[in-house]
């Protein structure tokens, strides 16, 4: 110690001894002054100075106190916490108190014993004093030791970490007493151990013969144990034995010493018995003495596991009967001293010496003493010399060629393993030695490892590991296998990474990714992964680009077992995050272990991110397992992170039912339907449904395949399938799970076609799958169902299009309803099947949903990838879609179709795709569709809607319609308007231009409300005309100077408007200001001759329906009621401005109303033109008559005539409603029987389309109120559709007869042109359908084919021919054209009047036709044979039917004579009730000699004397209030034509032709021309005459007349 601390320890002990002087007595401070400074005084000083004197003396004390009193042998130790108020003083840690006999061994056992705690050492006190007791042990004296009279003992005070754990004190304080114990056991049997070893010798140098010289080595070995090279701690005797059949070892009883002195109840040795029976067998091997280490590490002096010393005993014989067995370590002289002085080592070494027959001081000769002088002792005394001699070799040549090299010696026992490592010094570190030591542990099954290392002068270091091992029986190894994966991992990670990329890739390509990647490996993943891994990273590396930014890798991680997978993503710029990940891999069926990113940083400055999942794939491992389920899992994860495959519950499909993603794909397609359609289950519960019967699902997606692969199909597999699943459905207990599971079968089942199997031009499957559905084969799905749908699904969209009938058209919307749209489309196809009625196909309509939309407010994005999704869904549409090429049916490309050819698919504009039409027909054109831009009309090579204002123009037909019978001409007279929408609107700002009368007192779109008072029309239209000739504009480019006083424009964003005193006035309130939606709601209410609508809303609803019922949220604050509306007029040039019972209840108000089906049909019929143009032109085109150019050209030229052709529809369709709305209470009965019968038979579902219930039809009866209009409109597109399908099922369209009204249907260029063409026209026969239907219900009505029907069971065909034949023999569209031309001349409910008239001519003439002749050949024919001489007589009625004569006559020319009706046609309209028999009239003169005008003649002459005519119009005044009253008022009517018929024919015959042959019969027939007058005059007698009077009028006159 060096002066300072002596001086500074002396210091610190008079400090203590200062305390104790305070603390104690003087006799105790006396008695104790010797006891402090020897006490401490080999004790560290900068340990003690730690402490303050006063614990320093409370601790000397308290050990002082503890040895006290200690009899002889007796180890006194305890472990506590000082606690202050009980011991006296204190301290922070937990203290150890030892008093013992001095002896060897204890601070290092205390020091080993407190190592294996884990506990660390604050303060070690360890005096050697000499101490005096008396003989009750009780202490005495205590002095330094250099008094070596008196007995030395060693105190020994450690202080070491605070436990606080009694349980722990309590083991810790056990295990010190063992550790002291078993040194003085240790200690005190040394000397017998000695004597034993002494015996041992002894008798083995009596030993002769064969073992004389063996023993004298082992007698020499036993000598230098003995000479200080071996500590002795234990010795035991055992005899070998046989115990069942096996070796064992038993104690020789008594004979232990040492450690071994107390082996307890033990019999056998414990360690030999858990050696299996070929390792005890080496017991019996003759060799004398056995050097080996034990099982148990030493816990006394040094820390390592105890050597064994083992002397065979033998028998007589020369067997093994025994061992006799020293434990102990060896000394530090035993591993310092040469080998070759220690007996037994030298004999080794002397053998490998002359093995290897080196010459003598050569230079291997000497590396070789160096090998073996340096070689790991304790291996050297357990190696054999035939197992060294061979290492020993090798490693000498390691001097010659320095590399790395393994060295393998397995224990006798298996209990370890030794390995020489030999490793360039350069690369040798912790980290190397550490994944060296792994790689062993991992070879050799090991537990634990222990190491040694030795780096000398040379270029190589050795490492000698230990590895211990559990297992009974060591793994099977190769040496050279794991020193080659230590070579590689010495070889340094950088280098073995370039060297097995070269031998991957070749030297080129290898340099290169090596100089690309050498740095760029952490050095966690070099921890992790082996370079071969690394390797097979780097081409995942490569592989991930732009194009494709994600790749990976599954893998099972060769340290794991059970369900361990492990996944690899690889991505570049940043990492797959754990947050991205997890959700995808949970809905995938596994659990996220744990997550290892690494950044591999790339040489050109980029990096790339290896993501490592672990993965639990909990009860699936065995699936996993199979290399087809990991190439679909991976698949399917790369599909998902692609986006090609969405992230749902529906993806745990892979593993539970080993579904690809396709499969899985199409699962979740079907799944999205079923919920669309109307099943309300949420995914999350259709997906567990699927997850928990993986059997039916597998089958389902089988079933699918066999019905609809083109490639693979098998429909007697198909039959099997079905049946199998229906079979497996009859085993699902839960109802909801039966119905989700039976819905995917009614949806696969019902699927026509698909194109799953489809694949892009990059020859990869289509990243959308479409479905052909046919509806009504799904039971699950509401009404009303088409007749086909498509449903399109695909991770970035979804939708569908549904199909009235083959040949439909409608508008695709850009839905926003993701969770409803298909019952939005629904909804909207059932408006457009009304809408469409006037045109050539019936109602469709389709609609879509973006499920990858940015958000709205990045426009140019947002609209960007709704084109997207369009184009996607109209790319599905016709996928699944036949083709035509001249002429001929081409089916889709890769589709199995399961219906009948089906190439008619058209679309068109709608919500959200105004504009689209362009890009659907570039579609079109792309798939070489034969429709080319006709299958989306509105295109930039059609009709400009807006150009044409065709939409608006059609819609004005209706006001002006409505207004004439008001008495309005809103060409020459103002009117009011109230305008919802802008100028820079289509439908709006051209309607605001039809007039120059218009007074637009107020107008209000989603920005502005405008108000002009009292406008002026002329300056306001200009203006307005101004606005909608600029690019763009809105109510704010409005010239306010042109605004009346007290009008304005206003922000509808405004908090408030101020009203001026015009404005309330006008609105009759007296509020000075109102909130903008406030304004508006009065605004709609107010008085006003025409709301019109041009723009987006529901404004108007019934009072019996709440705002949600309009399903348009944005309107609900302005909406009114219909009962609340003050206009005279509405008119919807947009869309569902009122709900259907709005317009009721406005329309019973006394409003005039129509739908917005019939106001703005004419932009349907306009695109329908533009489409059936396209399509005859284009065959025209394909035929090579015409180029692109000219055919957009003539479509130019066309544009005015097209829309006329257009317009007439409207004008007759509002014509009509007029009609009816005139006649509407009389006709209710008949309604009411129609209505029921069109439910019947399913064509029409009253609910659905607000028509009234039988309950209300009474009501209106009692009321005296007919249907409305807007109800009338419902019917009359329902008889339009119910007739044009009818008459499509007949042959009637292919009668060449009817070509005209084909014909017709086209512009007149095209008619001059292209006649022929139209007869190929792939929708003749459609068109001509659909065209005579529209003009016979347009002519007579809604009710003319039903009562026809009603009165005999004629065919759809044989009505139309009638009718076609009625209407031209009469000429009838020259008068109707007639009363048509008196628009605004003649009041327009007057002008009705008059149609009618023209029309119960026409319905008369049909019936005749129909009972005279049929079955009809050429109805040309019929035409020709009567139409010149019913016309001639026609022109001849005035005269043949004079008024004089005829006072009814009279009396209806005056009730319809006006001064600009011409007096001749008034003539003929007056007479047309005479004009019915005209066809009789021309099939009685057939033959006679007689002008038809003198057969005529004589005709009206019998019927005007026998009253015939009265008895006509008798018949026709009878009530028709049922089925019955029309049947048998119909049928008496036509028997009186009948009998005026037969009567006329009699009186030719008997009259001998001559020119008034009536008058002779009836003087011939006078007595019974007097009774028939008497008859008729008692009838007239009548106030009111019923069927049966009349009925019996008939026979009487019958009987007496023709009898």
């Amino acid at each position: 110690m060096s002066l300072t601390n002596k001086t500074e320890l002396a210091s610190l002990i008079a400090d203590i001894q200062a305390v104790a002087e305070s603390k104690l007595s003087t006799k105790e401070t006396q008695q104790l002054a010797a006891f402090f400074p020897i006490y401490f005084e080999e004790t560290e000083h900068a340990d003690l100075r730690q402490f303050s004197s006063l614990d320093l003396f409370g601790a000397a004390m308290a050990h002082y106190e503890f040895a006290g009193k200690r009899s002889a042998g007796q180890v006194k130790c305890r472990i506590y916490n000082p606690d202050f108020e009980r011991d006296g003083w204190q301290s922070t840690h937990t203290v150890i108190e030892v008093v013992n006999d001095d002896m060897p061994f204890l601070i290092d056992s205390i020091s080993m014993l407190l190592s294996r705690y884990n506990l660390n050492l604050h303060l070690l006190v360890h005096p050697v004093l000499a101490v005096g007791r008396d003989k009750s042990g009780a202490l005495q004296e205590i002095k330094r030791t250099e008094d070596r009279s008196l007995p030395l003992e060693s105190l020994i005070h450690v202080q070491i970490d605070r436990i606080s754990d009694a349980a722990l004190l309590q083991q810790l304080e056990a295990d010190l007493k063992r550790v002291m114990a078993d040194i003085r056991l240790v200690v005190s049997d040394e000397p017998k151990m000695r004597e034993v070893l002494a015996g041992i010798g002894k008798d083995l140098a009596k030993l002769k013969g064969e073992r004389a010289v063996e023993a004298k080595e082992a007698v020499a070995f036993l000598e230098w144990m003995a000479g200080r090279n071996f500590l002795f701690m234990g010795y035991c005797d055992y005899d070998l034995v046989k115990r069942d059949g096996k070796d064992s070892l038993k104690i020789v009883k008594k004979s232990g010493l040492g450690i071994l002195q107390d082996q307890g109840d033990k019999e056998y040795s414990a360690s030999f018995e858990q050696l299996p029976q070929e390792l005890r067998e080496l017991a019996h091997l003759p060799q004398l003495i056995i050097l080996n280490k034990s099982q148990t590490r030493s816990i006394i002096h040094r820390p390592a596991y105890v050597d064994f010393v083992g002397i065979k005993r033998f028998n007589d014989k020369g067997e093994v009967i025994g061992e006799r067995r020293f434990l102990g370590l060896y000394t530090a002289s035993a591993y310092q001293m040469s080998p070759k002085d220690v007996p037994i080592l030298r004999q080794k070494v002397g053998a490998v010496i002359k093995g290897c027959d080196f010459v003598d001081d050569s230079y291997k000769a000497k590396t070789l003493g160096f090998v073996l002088e340096s070689y790991p002792r304790d291996e050297l005394f357990e190696i054999p010399a035939e197992v060294l001699g061979p290492i020993a070799e090798g490693i000498v040549s390691l001097q010659e060629r320095p590399r790395v090299r393994l060295f393998v010696r397995a224990d006798r026992y298996h209990r370890y393993v030794s390995s020489l490592v030999y490793v360039p010094r350069d690369s040798f570190s912790t980290e190397v030695r550490l994944k060296i030591e792994k790689v062993l542990m991992n070879a050799f099954n090991g537990s634990s490892a222990e190491f040694s290392v030795q780096i000398g002068d040379g270029t190589l270091a050795r490492v000698h590991y230990i590895i211990r091992t559990a297992a009974a029986k060591l793994p099977e190894f190769h040496t050279a296998d794991i020193e080659a994966e230590i070579a590689r991992l010495v070889r340094g990670w950088s280098e073995e990474l370039h060297q097995q990329l070269v031998e991957a890739h070749g030297e080129e390509r290898g340099n290169g990714l090596f100089n690309r990647y050498k740095d760029g490996f952490p050095l966690a993943y070099r921890e992790e992964f082996a370079v071969r891994n690394a390797v097979l990273d780097v081409q995942h590396l490569e592989a991930i680009d732009a194009s494709q930014p994600l790749a990976m890798k599954l893998y099972r991680p060769f340290h794991r077992g059970g369900a361990a997978f492990n996944l690899k993503l690889f991505r570049e710029s940043e990492p797959m995050g754990l947050s991205a990940s997890l959700p995808i891999l949970e809905n995938m069926g596994v659990k996220v272990r744990d997550e290892h990113p690494y950044c591999v940083k790339r040489g050109d400055g980029s990096q790339v991110w290896i993501s490592d999942f672990g993965l639990d794939v909990g009860g699936f491992g065995e699936q996993m397992a199979q290399d087809q389920v990991q190439h679909d899992f991976q698949e399917l994860l790369a599909q998902v992170f692609a986006r090609r495959c969405e992230n749902d519950g529906f993806n745990r499909l892979a593993l539970v039912a080993a579904l690809d993603w396709r499969e899985i794909s199409l699962v979740r397609a079907l799944a999205k339907y079923l919920r669309q359609g109307g099943l309300t289950f949420s995914q999350a519960y259709i997906e567990q449904c699927v997850a928990n019967y993986p059997a039916i699902t597998r089958s389902l997606v089988e079933l699918f395949y066999a019905r609809l692969d083109p490639a693979g199909f098998d429909d007697d597999k198909a039959e099997l399938l079905l049946a199998a699943v229906r079979g497996m459905l009859d085993g699902v207990a839960n109802l909801d799970e039966d119905r989700i599971l039976n819905g995917f079968l009614a949806v696969i089942l019902a699927t026509r076609r698909t194109n799953f199997w489809q694949k892009g031009a990059d020859g990869e499957f289509k990243s959308y799958i479409s479905f052909k559905l046919e509806s009504n084969q799904i039971p699950f799905l509401p009404q009303p169902r088409p007749l086909f749908e498509i449903w399109v699904y695909s991770p970035r969209v979804e939708g569908v299009h549904l199909r009235g009938s083959k040949v439909a058209r409608g508008g695709l919307r850009w839905s926003d309803r993701m969770e409803d749209f298909r019952t939005e489309v629904l909804g909207l196809v059932k408006a457009q099947m009304v809408k469409n009625s006037v045109i050539v196909p019936m109602g469709s309509k389709g609609g879509f949903v973006g499920k990858q939309l940015p958000a709205p407010s990045d426009r140019e994005a947002f609209l960007a990838e709704g084109i997207a999704c369009y184009k996607i869904f109209i790319s599905a549409l016709l996928d699944v879609t036949d083709n035509l090429v001249t002429g001929q049916i081409i089916p889709p490309k890769d589709v199995r179709r399961l219906d009948p050819d089906d190439p008619y698919l058209v679309v068109a504009a709608d919500k959200g795709t105004a504009t689209f039409s362009d890009i659907a027909n570039g579609i079109s054109e792309a798939y070489g569709f034969w429709l080319g831009d006709a299958f989306a009309s509105g295109g930039s090579a059609g009709y400009d809607h807006k150009g044409m204002g065709i939409t608006a123009r059609g819609a004005w037909e209706s006001v002006k319609r409505h207004f004439r019978h008001l008495g309005v001409n809103t060409q020459e007279q103002d009117f009011t308007v109230i305008g919802i929408g802008d100028m820079a609107g289509d439908v709006f700002g051209n309607g605001m231009l039809l007039s120059e009368h218009i007074c637009l007192k107020a107008a209000f779109n989603h920005l502005h409300i405008f108000l002009d008072p009292t406008p002026n029309a002329k300056k306001s239209f200009a203006e307005r005309a101004r606005l909608f000739n600029l690019p763009r504009s809105s109510w704010s480019d409005y010239n306010r100077e042109l605004i009346s006083k007290g009008g304005g424009i206003f922000e509808r964003s405004a908090k408030s408007i101020p009203l001026s005193p015009e404005v309330k006035a006008w609105l009759e309130t007296d509020k000075d200001q109102m909130a903008p939606n406030e304004l508006i709601h009065e605004i709609l209410k107010a008085k006003i001759d025409l709301l019109y609508n041009g723009g987006i809303g529901t404004y108007v609803k019934a009072s019996t329906q709440s705002h949600a019922d309009a399903r348009d949220r944005a309107c609900d604050p302005v909406r009114v009621n219909g009962n609340q509306l003050q206009a005279r007029v509405v008119a919807e040039g947009g869309n569902l401005t009122c709900t259907q019972l709005g317009r009721v209840e406005f329309a019973l108000a006394g409003g005039r109303i129509a739908t917005d089906a019939i106001d703005n049909s004419a932009g349907v019929d306009c695109s329908d033109h533009e489409v059936n143009i396209k399509i005859l032109l284009g065959a025209v085109m394909q035929a090579g008559d015409m180029t692109l150019k000219q055919r957009n050209e003539l479509l130019a030229e066309m544009t005015e005539e097209v829309g006329h052709l257009v317009l007439r529809n409207n004008v007759l369709q509002t014509q009509i409603l007029a009609i009816k709305r005139q006649e509407s209470a009389a006709m209710l009965t008949t309604h009411a029987r129609m209505i029921a019968h069109m439910e019947k038979t399913g064509e029409l579902n009253r609910e659905i389309e607000y028509l009234p219930s039988e309950t209300q039809i009474n009501e209106r009866r009692l009321a005296r109120q007919g249907l409305t209009v807007p109800e009338i409109a419902v019917l009359l597109a329902y008889s339009k559709i119910s007739l044009d399908q009818a008459i499509l099922a007949t042959d009637l369209p292919d009668d060449r007869d009817f070509l005209p009204v084909l014909v017709n249907y086209f512009p007149k260029p095209l008619q001059q042109r292209f006649g022929k063409q139209m007869e190929q026209h792939q929708l003749r026969r459609e068109i001509i359908s659909n065209q005579l239907a529209n003009q016979i219900i347009n002519r007579m009505g809604t009710t003319f084919v039903f009562r026809m029907q009603e009165e005999s069971p004629f065919s759809a065909a044989d009505i139309s021919r009638a009718w076609w034949i009625a209407s031209r023999v009469f000429d009838a569209e020259s008068l109707w054209g007639q009363i048509e031309a008196l628009d605004n001349k003649v009041p327009a409910d007057q002008q009705m009047q008059l149609m009618v008239l023209v029309r119960t001519l026409v319905e008369r003439v049909t019936r005749w036709v129909l009972r005279n002749k049929r079955p009809f050949g050429s109805v040309n024919a019929v035409i020709e044979q009567y139409a010149a001489k019913v016309q001639g007589l026609l022109a001849q009625l005035p005269k043949l039917v004079p008024s004089e004569r005829y006072p009814a006559v009279a009396a209806l020319e005056q009730r319809i004579a006006h001064a600009n009706l011409p007096q001749a046609l008034t003539q003929v309209l007056a007479r047309l009730e005479f004009a019915v028999p005209l066809m009789d009239i021309i099939e009685i003169s057939e033959g006679s000699k007689l002008t038809l005008e003198q057969v005529a003649a004589n005709y009206f002459q019998l019927g005007s004397t026998l009253q015939l005519d009265w008895l006509r119009d008798a018949i026709t005044s009878l009530p028709r209030d049922n089925r019955w009253q029309s049947l048998a008022r119909s049928a008496l009517r036509d028997d009186l034509y009948r009998v005026h018929r037969n009567l006329a024919r009699q009186a030719l015959l008997d009259g001998a032709a001559t020119e008034t042959f009536a008058v002779q019969w009836l003087e011939k027939q006078h007595a019974a021309v007097e009774v028939c007058g008497q008859m008729f005059a008692e009838l007239q007698s009548f106030s009111a005459l019923d069927l049966a009077m009349l009925s019996a009028g008939m026979r009487e006159l019958n009987n007496h007349l023709l009898a």
